[in-house]
């Protein structure tokens, strides 16, 4: 049963041709031009992708506060896209929240999470920035994707 979530997880997490060069998969819209800022969520407990996943994307005000950019909800295969467009998209500190709770509640499943916020600093908003959540009911990781 583990070796299939692990089978489920490595396909998630990128595509491989066939030289053994990793590629991008598309998001929702099916484009990275002019979608600066792209997520994916997969449920490592069950192995598959966190559909209806709530999700919002904050830029940082001054030190204390945050301002809401925009909120989506993952579609079937976990990802979320279209936050901001690209002249929208500036140097600065962001944050990604990940409303965990209300994912868990929706699958009657006890969680310890009630949320998930990754903050990250953007130096260089012309490139693509990709911020994908491995989760599970009493666990997350995140990198910086591609």
């Amino acid at each position: 049963m583990s070796s299939q979530r692990l089978e489920v997880l490595q396909s998630h997490l990128g595509r491989i041709k066939k030289t053994g060069t990793p590629v991008l998969s598309a998001t929702s819209s099916g484009t990275m031009t002019g979608n600066p800022i792209t997520s994916h969520v997969l449920d490592t407990a069950t192995g598959k992708p966190a559909a209806n996943l709530g999700l919002s994307l904050h830029k940082q005000s001054d030190s204390l506060s945050w301002t809401l950019v925009s909120s989506k909800v993952t579609n079937s295969d976990g990802r979320a896209s279209n936050f901001l467009s690209q002249e929208e998209f500036t140097q600065g500190v962001y944050k990604m929240r990940f409303e965990t709770g209300d994912y868990f509640k929706q699958l009657n499943t006890k969680g310890f999470y009630p949320y998930v916020e990754i903050v990250f600093e953007i130096e260089a908003p012309e490139e693509h920035y990709h911020i994908p959540l491995l989760l599970s009911p009493y666990g997350y990781s995140s990198y910086r994707g591609s």
